[in-house]
């Protein structure tokens, strides 16, 4: 059996040496390796393709994949039985770990997975460890802060350190999950011993955690902190916000966000270098609108490893392909974006007079550099509610709320829906959750409607629009809610930032 510390050893090479080109060719070559091996080790797969009259010996090129229709969790992963999707077998022959989508956008479909997934997931965390300056002979406490059910955070991030740690780094795990009071005892009594301080969780519920901290009698000063955040986007403000307040020094270094999902695990991350060429871009309309279709929107940018998940794009859309106990070949996750090779982001820099590597260089990021494609991501086109036909994005109203005189009186955290008053025009109502000890008021909640409406207004042309054709009415109205209430604010679970 081959030794996998020597493998992984191999791939940070390989991920630190090659150059783009080396990245594109995979790109063509792992989508071609995973379709055949699907064609022909599991029935499912072959019976999909047979319905939709693909004969494998016709797909010879990455072009050819494009006739292949995609699939998704109606066409495919719930048209067939479970032992069908996965190769023949391979759920009672290998070590398998279910874990289950959320189910937001329908019932809970449960996804088995191998050690392989984990092993990647581990490569990127190593990646972020590395960039992160963590030296492997210093004492390290993680602290895993995603949910420990069935859902797949915090499991596999628990899987991918673990991993680490075995490898050689002086690691310690702890698993509070979504447990506050466990979290601040952690912090308290435990992470002062070490030298640094990963904390891994959700964006929301992390600023939770950095927020309440002081009056939990945490001191962020004690500790060398990083912090690994999953699940959704944020904006540039909030990573600055978070980053202030716990004292980091290198935002590029030492915070890193996860593209991931149930489906396949780990499938692309942060890096140094993409959080530079996103914070580049803000600044840079041209540039922006090259790099990212929607120029209203503001993407997470990642870089992927594309034999372990590939990623193309139609149409704005996101299809995934990996490899795993249940294989999946050009499969529409549902998240929206794009796929960019590392030379296309160079020449867009080069178009405006930038480069790229000269940036990285400038910003002491150079050890950190690699060449690895690209895949941006907004957020889910299905969690967004249309008001008088504008599409409203939770991403939208983020902004708004990121005023510095906000910041300490609300979690970030709302819910919006589109409602209907007595003579049933709609409106757009914001449930904001407060932060503890704190009340709204008629003052605050018009100073963040007012916020809020500035942001649809030069965010979406269409608002704008109805902002003058409609006049008041598509003002956003504001519903405070005391800290934790859960109606709309569940401790601890991802949040809902739209009610259907």
């Amino acid at each position: 059996m081959s030794n996998p510390n020597n493998a992984v050893t191999g791939i940070l090479k390989k991920i630190y040496g090659e150059k783009s080109a080396y990245w594109n060719k995979m790109r063509a070559l792992s989508g071609l390796n995973v379709f055949h091996s699907s064609a022909d080790g599991v029935k499912a797969y072959q019976g999909f393709l047979k319905m939709a009259g693909i004969s494998p010996t016709a797909i010879v090129a990455a072009s050819d994949l494009k006739k292949v229709p995609a699939v998704n969790k109606d066409n495919y992963l719930r048209a067939y039985p479970l032992d069908e999707l996965c190769r023949a077998g391979s759920l009672r022959r290998r070590s398998v770990v279910f874990t289950s989508t959320s189910g937001s956008t329908g019932a809970p479909f449960y996804f088995p997975r191998e050690n392989a997934v984990d092993l990647r997931s581990s490569v990127y965390h190593e990646i972020f460890l590395r960039n992160a300056l963590i030296d492997a002979d210093r004492s390290t406490l993680v602290i895993v802060c995603f949910g420990m059910g069935v859902w797949i955070g915090g499991i596999i991030t628990y899987q991918a350190f673990k991993m680490i740690s075995d490898r050689g780094y002086r690691l310690a795990i702890l698993t509070p999950g979504v447990n506050k009071n466990e979290i601040f005892a952690a912090l308290k009594n435990i992470a002062p011993r070490y030298d640094q301080v990963v904390i891994c969780g959700y964006p929301p519920f992390l600023k939770d955690i950095v927020d309440e901290a002081a009056a939990e009698g945490v001191d962020w000063k004690k500790f060398n902190v990083k912090m690994v955040f999953a699940a959704e986007a944020f904006s540039e403000q909030f990573r600055e916000y978070v980053a202030a307040r716990v004292g980091i020094k290198n935002l590029y270094r030492d915070t890193m966000n996860v593209y991931g999902s149930a489906d396949l695990g780990t499938m692309a991350a942060e890096t140094p270098v993409s959080i530079l060429a996103r914070r580049i871009a803000l600044g840079n309309a041209a540039l922006y609108n090259g790099l990212f279709k929607e120029a209203s929107r503001l993407p997470t940018l990642a870089q992927f490893h594309p034999a372990f998940v590939n990623f193309d794009e139609e149409n704005g859309r996101i299809f995934c392909t990996g490899d795993n106990v249940l294989p999946l070949v050009r499969y529409e996750i549902g998240d929206n974006g794009g796929v960019i090779g590392f030379d296309e982001v160079e020449r867009l820099f080069a178009a405006q007079g930038l480069s790229l590597k000269a940036e990285v260089e400038k910003a002491g990021l150079t050890d950190t550099l690699t060449e690895l494609p690209f895949v941006y991501v907004y957020e889910r086109s299905d969690l967004s509610v249309k008001l008088y036909g504008a599409i409203v994005y939770p991403e939208h109203v983020k902004a708004g709320l990121q005023d510095r005189s906000f910041v300490a009186r609300i979690t970030g955290k709302f819910a919006m829906a589109v409602r209907f008053d007595a003579n049933q025009d709609e409106y757009l109502e914001i449930n904001i959750e407060l932060a503890p000890n704190e009340s709204g008021s008629e003052l605050l909640a018009a100073e963040m409607s007012a916020s809020i409406l500035r942001s649809l207004t030069e965010k979406s042309a269409e608002y704008k629009n109805n902002a003058s054709v409609f006049a008041g009415r598509v003002r956003p109205r504001i519903v405070f809610w005391p800290h934790g209430d859960p109606t709309h604010f569940k401790g601890g679970a991802k949040q809902k930032w739209v009610v259907k």
